[in-house]
């Protein structure tokens, strides 16, 4: 490793407290003491390894947001769009996206709930909520083809006149044996911006969980900025070292991080695993202020990379400054995924339980276009991934970068459908045709379903075609289940944008539909719900 490289400029030595890469144990701070007992009668969930178990009160402190008082989001900044609009299949009968696995937007819009606040409108991406959760996918049989295709059906909830047709999709999952080697680089923010206990002493409880997870053919070095960047772990396996160098780093200065994000990638480049992973992970609440900070630039520079084989993770961190609109995209342009941290309970979900998901690629610029038969079903709109839209001509250019699938991965897309001959949002025109000849005698075919993926060595992709059935919508009831669960998530999520055709939705509908759960994570849903309604009054 270049020499040159271990601290680019004096200024970084004022938010280190420690020589870089130094294995000495003056490196080793204090752990926080523990956090006051509580009563031992109390008892609540925690998370045991991947699992979560029953644990004392005292012990879920540990797992608790950090304490942070409400604050105004007019600092923070948000790259909201518009609610999609109704699409007439006559006129418009394709949709075309990028798949999205990022989970930011449910992690963030829980902060601002606990908090007292409602989200920003802005704020809210429903395909992130909808896919925060797990659904019942079955799982891929073999690796021939990385995911299988899932299609249902049911009527809205809220519109008696429309249907839901729900896509779902699973990627096989990779045992720990047969895991690639991953060389990962931390890129920290260090700056004074993260002087608070909702960021840098979360950063370090995240980054060294992910340490923890990680085998010896794993190197994970460790890249800072500050007024300037530079290098204070050279690549290593040993966790010791890993985490004594995390607990040495302290936060002041202004905010490099365009600098920060160049030196990661030269130092995820000069360690370049074949066949590997090759990641660089930024932490960070984005307030960049020193250099190349514009996110269109910042943009520029990670499409440059990607080519390369090295991916960009973000993790946002933060309140009151947080700038969700550049971590979200350049996580999207540097084939990576986002994810907001807003306790340590959530850092061990995303860098611990879904570590595989989370670094492994399975399939990669994975797009979805979908067909409506106009015989059949007349208007449509797509709920969320506003964000992901492709062109139709987009679907089938394999030069056109699309979203990935990591190991174990799930998506969910669902549509809000009008079948043919009902009434739809938008009134019948005066001159409409009748249906062509070529949907009519297709009328046992609702819509018809295109992937595209590549391998992750590949470079031309491949197709999976599948015709939902009409009959899906004959037979179609309200939702239930999982299906129901999926249906509600995406009313959340709507009703949080102000989107005018949930046709006044309520919360307390929405926790109906969402039924009794018994898994944690759609627990917790239940409450941020029943809180949101609160605020709202039902």
């Amino acid at each position: 490793m270049r020499g040159t490289r271990l601290i680019a400029g004096l200024a970084l030595c004022a938010v280190i407290a420690g020589c870089a890469g130094n294995d000495s144990s003056d490196m080793a701070a204090a752990p926080p003491p523990p956090p006051a007992r509580a009563p031992a009668s109390q008892e609540v969930l925690t998370v045991t390894g991947s699992r979560l178990a029953k644990a004392s009160a005292a012990d879920m402190a540990y797992f608790a947001p950090p304490v942070v008082v409400a604050t105004d989001p007019g600092r923070e900044k948000y790259d909201g769009k518009e609610v999609s609009p109704v699409k007439l299949v006559a006129a418009e009968p394709v949709s075309t996206f990028s798949v999205d696995v990022d989970t930011g937007a449910y992690a963030n819009a829980r902060r601002f709930l606990t908090q007292g606040m409602m989200p920003p409108q802005d704020a809210v991406r429903t395909e992130e909520m909808i896919n925060y959760f797990r659904y019942d996918y079955a799982r891929p049989q073999d690796r021939s083809q990385p995911f299988t295709v899932t299609t249902d059906v049911a009527k809205t909830p809220w519109n008696d006149n429309t249907y839901l047709m729900r896509i779902g999709l699973r990627g096989y999952d990779i045992d720990s044996a047969e895991r690639p080697p991953a060389n990962l680089v931390f890129l920290m923010d260090v700056s004074g911006s993260m002087n608070s206990p909702d960021k840098l002493p979360l950063v370090k409880t995240a980054l060294a969980g992910l340490a923890g997870e990680l085998s010896s053919q794993d190197k994970v070095s460790i890249v800072v900025y500050a007024g300037a960047a530079g290098m204070v772990l050279e690549p290593t396996s040993d966790t010791g070292k890993i985490r004594r160098a995390l607990e040495s780093l302290s936060a002041g200065g202004s905010t490099a991080g365009g600098a920060g994000i160049e030196l990661a990638y030269r130092i995820a480049e000069d360690n370049f695993i074949k066949g590997g992973v090759n990641r660089v992970i930024l932490a960070t609440d984005g307030d960049f202020n020193v250099g190349v900070s514009d996110t269109k630039a910042l943009i520029e520079l990670i499409e440059n990379k990607r080519d390369s084989g090295i991916t960009l993770t973000t993790l946002g961190f933060g309140t009151g400054n947080y700038n969700e609109a550049m971590m979200e995209q350049i996580a999207n342009h540097g084939n990576g995924n986002y994810a907001y941290i807003d306790s340590a309970l959530e850092a061990t979900k995303v860098l611990g339980e879904e570590m595989s998901s989370t670094l492994f690629t399975i399939a990669k610029d994975v797009k979805i276009q979908v067909e409506f038969n106009p015989a059949v079903i007349s208007q449509y709109r797509l709920v969320g991934y506003e964000n992901r839209a492709l062109r139709e001509e987009d679907f089938d250019n394999d030069r056109v970068d699309a979203g990935d699938i990591g190991a174990g991965h799930q998506v969910t897309a669902i549509y809000e459908i009008v079948p043919a001959g009902t009434k739809g949002w938008i009134a019948p025109r005066r001159y409409e045709d009748v249906p062509a000849e070529a949907a009519r005698t297709k009328l046992a075919e609702a819509a018809n379903i295109k992937l595209r993926y590549k391998l992750p060595d590949g470079e031309k992709s491949r197709l999976i075609e599948k015709a939902v059935p009409s009959g899906l919508l004959y037979a179609a009831a309200l939702p239930k289940g999982d299906f129901a669960f999926a249906a509600a998530v995406a009313a959340f999520g709507q009703v949080l944008r102000g989107d005018e055709m949930m046709m006044g939705y309520s919360f307390d509908q929405i926790g109906r539909l969402a039924g009794d759960q018994d898994n944690f994570w759609r627990q917790e849903f239940l409450r941020l719900n029943a809180l949101a309604g609160s605020m709202k009054g039902g």
